[in-house]
C-alpha cells in the first residue's frame, strides 16, 4: 500500500512553504553561495587547506620532491606518451604505404580488364 504523506495532499489546514529562510546573521544569498561552494566557512576552509599544504609539504620534502620536479616528471610523462603515439601513427603510415604499393596497382589493373570486356 503506497501512502501520501504531503500534508498537502491529505486535507489537512497547510500553511507556508516547508522551506525555511537561512537565519539573519547568516549572511544573506551571497554568503550562502560561497559556503556552499567552498564547503563551509571560507576561515575554516582556508584552515583546511593551510594544515593539509604543510602536511603535503612536509611529505614532499622527506622524499626529496619538488614542485619543479613534480612538473618536469608530468610533463615527461605526457611527452613520452605523445612520442608514443606519434610513432604508432608513423608505424600505421608505414603500412599504408606497403599496403598501397600492392593493393593499388593490382585495383588498377582489374579496373583495366574490367574496362576492356
Amino acid at each position: 500500500m503506497i501512502v501520501e504523506h504531503d500534508p498537502r495532499h491529505q486535507g489537512s489546514q497547510y500553511q507556508g512553504s516547508p522551506y525555511q529562510a537561512p537565519p539573519h546573521g547568516y549572511g544573506g544569498r551571497r554568503s550562502s553561495t560561497l559556503r556552499r561552494f567552498l564547503g563551509g566557512s571560507p576561515a575554516a576552509v582556508f584552515l583546511r587547506l593551510l594544515f593539509l599544504s604543510i602536511l603535503v609539504g612536509a611529505f614532499m620534502a622527506m622524499l626529496g620532491l619538488t614542485p619543479a620536479r613534480l612538473f618536469w616528471h608530468a610533463y615527461d610523462t605526457m611527452r613520452a606518451l605523445v612520442d608514443l603515439g606519434l610513432e604508432a601513427f608513423h608505424d600505421f603510415g608505414g603500412w599504408i604505404v606497403a599496403g598501397a604499393v600492392v593493393v593499388v596497382p593490382l585495383w588498377f589493373i582489374s579496373r583495366l580488364f574490367a574496362v576492356s570486356k
